[in-house]
C-alpha cells in the first residue's frame, strides 16, 4: 500500500515537473516572439554605408516596387565604345548621371525576381544573403544625391567600386543556395529563368559600372 502511494506521488511529481518545464518553455517562446515580430515588421531604414544593418522588411519597400515597374534604358557595347571624351571631364558626369538613374532600376528588377521565388527557396539563408545585398545596393544607389560636379562624381565612383567588391561572390552564393534547397524546387523552369535573368543582368551592370570606373581612373591618371 505504502509502495503504491509513493509510486503514485513520484508519477505526480514527474508529471508536474514536465508540465512546469513545458510551461517555462512556452513562456520563453512567448517572450521571444514579440521581439522577433518587432524585428521583422520594423520599417527598413538602412544607412548607405552601414554594412552591419540587417534587412528587416523587404516587402514594405515602395521605392523598390516603384523602380521595378520602370523599364531599363539599354546601352549597346558599341555605344559605350564610341562614347566621346571631353577635355573638361563632362563625359564622366554624363556617364555617372546615367548610372545614377539606371542602376537602381536594374537592381530593383532583380529584387522583384527574388520575391517571385517560392517562399521556402527564398528563405534559404545563402539566397537571402544575396537578396539582402541587392536591397542594400538599391538603397545606396537610390539615396545618393544628384551628381552635378566632379566631386560628387568621385564620391559616386568610390561607392560603385565598393558595391562591385561587395557583390564579387554573388555567383558562388547563388550556386550554393540553389544547391542547398534543390529538393524543395518543384519547377525547374522557374529557377532556370531566374538564373538566366540574374546572371545576364549582373554582367550588364558590372560592364556599365566598370566602364565608368575605367574612364574615371583614366582621367585621374591622365
Amino acid at each position: 500500500m505504502a509502495s503504491r502511494f509513493v509510486q503514485g506521488n513520484i508519477r505526480k511529481l514527474s508529471t508536474s515537473s514536465q508540465a512546469a518545464s513545458s510551461a517555462k518553455s512556452t513562456i520563453q517562446r512567448a517572450q521571444v516572439l514579440p521581439q522577433a515580430l518587432r524585428h521583422f515588421t520594423t520599417n527598413y531604414d538602412l544607412k548607405p554605408n552601414d554594412k552591419s544593418s540587417p534587412v528587416a522588411s523587404f516587402y514594405n519597400q515602395t521605392d523598390i516596387d516603384s523602380a521595378a515597374q520602370k523599364p531599363s534604358v539599354r546601352l549597346t557595347p558599341a555605344t559605350l565604345l564610341y562614347t566621346g571624351k571631353s577635355p573638361d571631364g563632362n563625359h564622366l558626369l554624363r556617364s555617372a548621371q546615367y548610372l545614377h538613374k539606371e542602376l537602381p532600376v536594374r537592381v530593383a528588377h532583380r529584387i522583384a525576381d527574388f520575391r517571385s521565388l517560392p517562399f521556402i527557396v527564398g528563405c534559404n539563408p545563402t539566397l537571402l544573403h544575396v537578396h539582402e545585398l541587392y536591397i542594400r545596393a538599391f538603397n545606396m544607389l537610390s539615396s545618393f544625391p544628384a551628381i552635378d560636379d566632379h566631386e560628387s562624381e568621385q564620391n559616386y565612383s568610390r561607392m560603385l567600386k565598393g558595391l562591385l567588391d561587395d557583390h564579387k561572390d554573388v555567383v558562388t552564393h547563388l550556386a550554393e543556395g540553389f544547391k542547398e534547397c534543390r529538393k524543395y524546387i518543384k519547377d525547374e523552369a522557374l529557377v532556370h529563368g531566374f538564373l538566366d535573368k540574374m546572371l545576364t543582368s549582373r554582367l550588364g551592370i558590372r560592364m556599365l559600372a566598370e566602364h565608368h570606373l575605367l574612364m574615371h581612373e583614366d582621367r585621374i591618371c591622365g
